[in-house]
């Protein structure tokens, strides 16, 4: 298992990095928002050569212009993963696996992946579609076994003092080469 945390504008731009292999950073929500810290967030995860993800806080709406709105922010580098985070309700299931396959579409090359609780995953999910994986979100005091039997690729096991994840990856050289996606 490998470490990781994920970032948005409640944490600093220049967070530690020490111990990690990859992050998460917050973009956008809906199609109005953008976290004023992002920037110089990828530049720190950048300036560690850390494994880099960003995601989209889905809101009820067209899941397109969010999807258009999300991309239109980013300038990718190969070995990027983009991710929706999806906890609001009013977001279907049927957006949400739209939202994903949208971006699968219009970025082949790029990892996309889920983000949800444990509680979304089992009551709220029916599709069971991550699109290439599923970060799940469970702080049951067990780091690296999140108590679902759905394969995933990340686990956030606590939010104390920060989100902290782990990656179900060897080492951070196999997470990159996972991440290295070709359509």
């Amino acid at each position: 298992m490998i470490k990781g945390v994920d970032v948005s504008s409640y944490q600093p731009s220049d967070y530690s990095t020490k111990g990690l292999d990859f992050v998460f950073i917050k973009i956008t929500e809906g199609t109005s928002y953008t976290n004023p810290k992002w920037v110089d967030q990828r530049q720190t995860a950048r300036d560690a050569e850390l494994v880099t993800g960003f995601y989209h806080f889905g809101r009820a709406g067209s899941m397109k212009a969010q999807a258009d709105y999300f991309m239109s922010k980013i300038n990718l580098v190969k070995g990027d993963m983009l991710v929706l985070d999806w906890e609001d309700a009013a977001v279907t299931n049927a957006e949400k696996d739209d939202w994903i396959k949208y971006v699968q579409k219009e970025r082949p090359h790029t990892r996309v992946l889920l983000y949800c609780n444990v509680n979304f995953w089992l009551n709220h999910d029916t599709t069971s579609f991550a699109g290439d994986g599923l970060w799940i979100a469970h702080y049951n005091g067990k780091p690296g076994k999140p108590g679902i039997e759905h394969p995933w690729r990340f686990h956030q096991y606590t939010d104390d003092p920060i989100d902290t994840n782990l990656g179900d990856f060897d080492s951070r050289a196999d997470l990159r080469k996972w991440t290295h996606k070709e359509p």
